[in-house]
């Protein structure tokens, strides 16, 4: 068997290496749901809405970045079996949301507290996800899509995008409260004004714009919105992301990556037995021996057969080059890491996967041709640009931070602060917009101070309004929510909140939170109404827009920090931001 995969190998090096254009064949589509434009763009704007998680801070796309290899660029950490940060079963992933209950009420998490929850596996990309039988890192994302509402096969075979997209929403470490259901979904999409949260939108999207209803009859005939249709629409969207124009594709790789192919192709280093051209996977799972097995069982959980302990997806080559971390817990950084584990003994045989063993690349220019390959040759111009079908809106949470944590808090009882938890933007019409407290005295009375006036120099409010009281849980954690009115005489206004907790061993018998600055907004999804040098959007060149220079330092930042389009954030722009300071004409 193995050497029947590498003739085929060796044939398709010869079709290659002259030249000719590997072309990926049509993605497979389900009868059940085949391809309209309508259906496509709708599917797209859902991907990108972050209303479709709990608190309005989290879209499908915020974990998978087109310019990022369709994965996240956000690098969590997650501190895996041990609970304990800086030990070797340590995960990078993406960062969630904040744990909540069933009634959307923050609760301390055992691990993370109350920060935001990080997934215990990386992203995998969306890009070529349209040609696997099987999704997620352990295939659990099955052919059969079965409607997460009725219970009924909706999808006999070729479902696997339909199941993973119905996945995340519910999930309540990515998008969720504890115990959401697809019903709370459903009816937070009728009234949703579609993309609220998102600017600079596609010139497909923009075109299409309407209320879900209108969208939704438009895709499928008739106004309903169900979970089906939701993972239906965004199936159809990815189904659409093929990142054919690599300079493998074309023919065009330069004499390096063309060496870096031969080796590929050659049998003793077997890449292409596994990630098998021109889909640069076989959509196998393997066990490679990158962790114990003990620290996550990967395949074996869903099947039941210890035969797949230890296993995992084959992930597409394609596009990696653009990828922050590599392997399914993110503790790979480099290519040339990932090469040089291959060309090692496995760290950890347990079940090890048999091709893995004898792998032979030998190091220097071999590695670096096979590295360079695999970063640039099969890397998509479209996909890091982003432009079309790889293009996208950009998010609100990208834009600025909202709200933003200001002064300082007072102390009580141990010398804890009152920590206030603010992730939901606090856009005009919220439904759910909600502020927490933690790290506060257990089971005692707080309040929501609101202010029109900023914090004093010590960190309180001077003068204020009180919710409440609200009644701390038994780990000292609370919530306050407020439906923020779809009134446009709030807009632009600013608001200042900060918790204060009635604690008698605190000065004055009150421990008080940082304060947080909410500026209400509304925002024009088809157009950033602001000017050049307004990263944020909100009509002037101030404060914040630098903020977003110093936060974006170093990076290029293909949303709008790299003002002077020089590939890096970096003094220049932090000049520019300066040089055109104050309102927008």
């Amino acid at each position: 068997m193995r050497v029947r995969m590498i003739r085929s190998g060796l044939i398709l090096f010869l079709c290659c290496s002259n030249g000719a254009r590997a072309q990926l064949p049509p993605p497979p589509v389900p009868p059940q749901n085949p391809i309209t434009e309508a259906k496509r763009v709708l599917g797209k704007m859902l991907f990108w809405d972050t209303q479709l998680s709990s608190d309005n801070s989290v879209s499908c796309g915020t974990c998978h970045v087109p310019s990022a290899g369709g994965t996240d660029p956000r690098l969590g950490l997650n501190p895996g079996l041990d609970g304990n940060p800086g030990t070797p079963d340590d995960k990078i992933a993406s960062p969630g949301v904040i744990r909540a209950d069933s009634t959307d009420v923050f609760v301390l998490d055992t691990v993370f507290a109350s920060d935001v929850q990080v997934t215990s596996r990386s992203a995998p990309t969306m890009i070529m996800a349209a040609y696997a039988p099987d999704l997620f890192w352990d295939g659990r994302g099955t052919s059969q899509f079965v409607d997460p509402e009725s219970g009924a096969v909706a999808i006999p075979v070729g479902g696997a995008l339909e199941s993973q997209a119905a996945g995340p929403p519910l999930s309540d470490v990515e998008m969720a409260h504890e115990d959401r259901d697809w019903a709370q979904i459903t009816a937070k999409l009728v009234t949703a004004r579609p993309m609220a949260l998102a600017t600079n939108l596609p010139p497909d999207v923009e075109a299409a714009l309407a209320p879900y209803p209108d969208l939704f009859e438009a895709a499928f005939g008739d106004p309903g919105i169900t979970a089906r249709r939701v993972a239906f629409a965004i199936a159809t969207y990815e189904r659409t992301l093929i990142p054919d124009q690599t300079p493998f594709d074309l023919g065009t790789l330069t004499p390096q990556q063309q060496q870096g192919l031969n080796v590929f192709l050659n049998p003793g280093s077997r890449c292409n037995v596994c990630h098998v051209l021109p889909m640069f996977t076989n959509h196998t799972f393997r066990n490679i021996g990158v962790r114990p097995i003990a620290e996550d069982n990967g395949r074996q959980a869903i099947t039941g057969n210890p035969a797949d302990a230890g296993r995992f997806k084959v992930p597409t080559l394609r596009n990696v080059g653009a990828k922050a971390t590599f392997m399914h817990n993110g503790q790979m950084n480099t290519l040339q890491q990932v090469i040089n584990f291959y060309a090692a003994p496995p760290p950890f045989p347990q079940n090890v996967d048999p091709l893995r063993l004898g792998i032979n690349i030998p190091p220097g220019p071999p590695r670096n041709d096979l590295a360079n390959f695999i970063r640039n040759g099969l890397l998509d111009p479209r996909v890091v640009n982003e432009q079309f079908p790889f293009d996208r809106p950009t998010l609100h949470t990208e834009l600025q931070t909202n709200p933003l944590p200001m002064s300082f808090g007072t102390a009580g009882t141990g010398g804890a602060v009152p920590e206030i938890l603010a992730t939901s933007p606090p856009n005009l019409g919220s439904t759910s917009f909600k502020l927490g407290v933690a790290n506060a005295l257990p089971s005692a009375s707080a309040w929501m101070a609101l202010s029109r006036t900023p914090p004093l120099p010590d960190g309180t409010l001077d003068t204020y309004d009180l919710d409440g009281p609200t009644t701390l849980d038994g780990d000292g954690v609370g919530t306050w929510k407020w439906a923020i009115p779809d009134d446009e005489a709030l807009l632009g206004d600013r608001l200042y909140a900060q918790w204060l907790v009635e604690d008698p061993s605190a000065s004055g018998g009150v421990a008080r939170s940082r304060t947080v600055e909410l500026t209400f907004f509304r925002q024009d999804p088809t157009q950033c109404d602001g000017c050049v040098g307004d990263m944020d959007c909100d009509g002037s060149v101030d404060f914040g827009d630098l903020l977003q220079v110093i936060g974006s330092w170093g990076a290029n930042d293909l949303c709008s920090a790299d003002m002077d389009d020089d590939g890096s954030v970096d003094f220049g722009d932090l000049l520019d931001v300066i040089g055109v300071w104050g309102p927008c004409p």
